[in-house]
C-alpha cells in the first residue's frame, strides 16, 4: 500500500529542493512525502499522524539508519536533511518510541492498534522475551485479533503455521495456541483480542525494552534498555539489574564509554559500558536522557539541556523536547472527539502471515542465539539499505553468534602496534649500511690508529704548542693593566655566550608556544568538539588517536576535574 504526501510551501524557488521519503508504517505500508530542505522533523511526525488521524502521538517517532547501520530517532527540531546522512532518498520507519507504563490508560482504540502492531514485531524480532505460556497467550491473542473466532471448516488443523509470530516457532508452541485460540478467546472481537494482549505484554520484564549491545568492566556481553521503571540490564534473558529512575541522578558518555551514575541503597553507584563504536555510544546515551525525562519529569518545562560531560568541557548537548507522560495522559483524558475508524490490516498483509518468503525472512533477522534479544530492527536496516542501492543484507553487518553461547558483538579490533613497522633502511645510505655491518673495534686498538696517522700527529703537535704560548703570555704578564684587560676580555666573552643562551631560550620559548597555540586548539576540536568534517572524522577514526584519547587524554581528563573539584571543596568549607 502506498500512499502520497506532498509538503510544500507557498515559495516557487523551493519546489526544485523537495527531498523524496518513504515511511515504513507499523503494519509495513509506506508513505511517499516530498518535503523540503529546512523542513524539521516534528513537521513530518505531525503529517505522519495526521495521516492516521492521531491525537496521542507523543508515543511514538520516526527512526532511521544511517550507512553505517547506526540507528537513530529523528530529532523534531532539526531539519530532516541534515540528520539524514544516507543518499537521496530517504526511508524512515514510524515506530513507538515510548511504551505507555500503563496501556489501559490509553483512552483511543487507534492508539493501541499501534502499540500492539509495535509489540507483536518485538515478539516477531524476539524482543519481547516471555516464558512458554506468556508466548502462547500472546500468539493466542494475536490469532484472535486477526482471524476472529476458530472455525473447523475455514480453519485447517495446521493453520497456525500460516503465522510466523516468534523466532523459534515450535510445534508444541503451535498447539498451544491453537487450544487458547479455539477455548478461551471465543467471542472477542479484535479490539478486545489486542487489549488483552496489551495487558498481558505490559507485564513482562522486557516490555519496551529496545536493547543495545555492549559489554561491562568485566568484558561480559550484556544488554543494556530503559524502560518506564527505570534503567535495566540484561544478560542472555535475564535481568541482572534495575535502577529506577528515581535513583539515577546522572547519564554520561566518553567516545566508546557509557556511565550511568545513581544511588542504590544509600551508596553512590557507577555502572560503567563499553559499546562496539562512539556513534553507538552517543545513541545510547540520546535514548537514556529522552527516556528518563519522559518518564521520570512531571512536567516538560522542568526538562533543562543536559550535556554528556562536566560543564569544563562541551561535549554533547541534548535538550528533550515534547511532552511527558505525565502530561500525555492528561491530554488523553481531555480527549471529546467520536473514536476515528481503524482500518486494521487484513490477514494475509501483515508482518505475521506466511506470506513473506524464507528468503525475506533471514534477510530481516539474523540468526541469534536462542532467547537473546534482537540487537538491531533487522528491517531498518534493509530499508536503509535500499534507500542506498546498497546490495548486502544487515545480516552480512551483524556479527555472527560465537561458539560457548554468547553472542560476538565487537568485531577484533587492530592494534595500533600492530600497525606499526620498522623505519626502512635506503640502500644508497651506505654509510649506515657499514656502520650496522662493520665489527665493533676496541678503544686501544682505535687509539693506535689515530697515532699512526701522520696528519693526526701534526695536529696534535700544533695543539701543545698553543698551550705552551699560551702558558708564557699569562706567566709574562707583569702589570695591572694586562690583568684587568684579560678580565675585560673574559667578561665580554662570557656575555656573549650568555646573550647566545637567552636568544636561544627565546626561540626555543617562541616554537613551543606556537606549536601549543595551533595543537592544542586542534586537539580540543578533535576530542570535544561535535563538528563532522571528513577530515576529523578520518582521524577520529584512526587506532592511534582512539588509543591516545581512551588511554591518556580521558584519564588526565578525570584527574585534572577531580584536582579541580577538591580545590572548590576547600575553598567552599573554608
Amino acid at each position: 500500500m502506498m500512499k502520497m504526501l506532498r509538503f510544500r510551501s507557498p515559495s516557487i524557488r523551493s519546489l526544485d529542493q523537495e527531498v523524496l521519503c518513504t515511511i515504513r508504517l507499523l503494519d509495513d505500508s509506506e508513505i511517499s512525502c516530498s518535503i523540503q530542505r529546512d523542513t524539521k522533523g516534528q513537521f513530518l511526525l505531525d503529517h505522519v499522524c495526521n495521516f492516521y488521524n492521531l491525537l496521542e502521538k507523543d508515543y511514538f517517532g520516526i527512526r532511521y539508519v544511517d550507512p553505517e547501520k547506526q540507528r537513530h530517532w529523528l530529532e523534531p527540531n532539526k531539519p530532516v536533511v541534515k540528520q539524514m546522512k544516507s543518499q537521496q532518498p530517504y526511508t524512515m520507519c514510524f515506530r513507538v518510541k515510548f511504551y505507555p507504563h500503563e496501556p489501559m490508560k490509553i483512552k483511543e482504540e487507534l492508539t493501541r492498534y499501534l502499540l500492539y502492531l509495535q509489540l507483536k514485531r518485538d515478539i516477531y524480532h524476539g524482543r519481547l522475551l516471555c516464558p512458554f505460556a506468556e508466548a502462547a497467550y500472546l500468539g493466542a491473542c494475536i490469532v484472535q485479533a486477526e482471524l476472529g473466532d476458530y472455525d473447523p471448516e475455514e480453519h485447517p488443523s495446521d493453520y497456525i503455521r500460516d503465522f510466523k509470530l516468534f523466532p523459534k516457532q515450535s510445534l508444541k508452541l503451535e498447539r498451544k495456541i491453537m487450544e487458547i485460540h479455539k477455548n478461551e478467546l471465543r467471542g472477542q472481537c479484535a479490539a478486545l483480542a489486542e487489549l488483552n494482549m496489551l495487558q498481558r505484554a505490559y507485564t513482562l520484564e522486557t516490555y519496551g525494552v529496545d536493547p543495545h549491545p555492549c559489554k561491562d568492566f568485566t568484558g561480559a556481553i550484556a544488554f543494556l534498555g530503559f524502560t518506564a521503571t527505570g534503567f535495566v540490564v540484561f544478560q542472555g534473558n535475564k535481568r541482572i539489574h534495575l535502577l529506577k529512575w528515581t535513583d539515577v541522578s546522572k547519564l554520561k558518555f566518553e567516545g566508546k564509554t557509557f556511565y550511568v551514575i545513581g544511588i542504590q541503597k544509600e551508596k553512590k553507584l557507577v555502572l560503567t559500558f563499553h559499546t562496539s563504536t562512539p556513534a553507538a555510544c552517543k545513541h545510547l546515551w540520546k535514548c537514556g536522557v529522552e527516556n528518563q525525562a519522559f518518564y521520570k519529569c512531571a512536567k516538560s518545562s522542568q526538562i533543562k539541556t543536559v550535556s554528556s560531560s562536566n560543564i569544563f568541557f562541551k561535549g554533547s548537548r541534548f535538550r528533550y523536547s515534547g511532552k511527558v507522560a505525565k502530561e500525555v495522559i492528561e491530554a488523553s483524558s481531555k480527549i471529546q472527539r467520536d473514536p476515528p475508524e481503524v482500518h486494521r490490516a487484513q490477514f494475509g498483509q501483515s508482518r505475521s502471515f506466511n506470506s513473506l518468503s524464507h528468503k525475506n525472512l533471514i534477510m530481516n533477522m539474523e540468526p541469534l542465539v536462542p532467547a537473546l534479544p534482537s540487537t538491531i530492527e533487522y528491517e531498518e536496516a534493509a530499508a536503509a539499505a535500499d534507500s542506498s542501492k546498497i546490495t548486502h543484507t544487515t545480516a552480512a553487518h551483524a556479527c555472527p553468534p560465537v561458539t560457548g553461547g554468547c553472542l560476538c558483538i565487537f568485531s577484533p579490533l587492530c592494534s595500533p602496534c600492530a600497525s606499526m613497522l620498522p623505519t626502512p633502511v635506503d640502500d644508497s645510505q651506505a654509510g649506515a649500511s657499514l656502520l650496522f655491518s662493520s665489527p665493533v673495534q676496541s678503544p686501544a686498538r682505535l687509539l693506535r690508529e689515530l697515532h699512526a696517522d701522520p696528519d693526526i700527529q701534526a695536529q696534535l703537535e700544533a695543539e701543545r704548542e698553543r698551550e705552551r704560548a699560551y702558558e708564557r703570555a699569562r706567566l709574562a704578564a707583569a702589570g695591572g693593566i694586562s690583568g684587568a684587560l684579560t678580565s675585560s676580555l673574559r667578561l665580554l666573552s662570557s656575555n656573549e655566550r650568555v646573550n647566545t643562551c637567552v636568544l636561544g631560550l627565546a626561540r626555543l620559548v617562541a616554537v613551543v608556544v606556537g606549536v601549543l597555540l595551533v595543537t592544542v586548539p586542534t586537539l580540543l576540536l578533535l576530542l570535544e568538539s561535535d563538528i563532522d568534517v571528513s577530515f576529523l572524522h578520518e582521524i577520529r577514526q584512526t587506532p592511534e588517536f582512539e588509543q591516545f584519547h581512551y588511554e591518556y587524554y580521558c584519564p588526565l581528563r578525570r584527574w585534572i576535574l577531580c584536582k579541580i573539584s577538591m580545590a572548590m571543596e576547600n575553598l567552599s568549607s573554608d
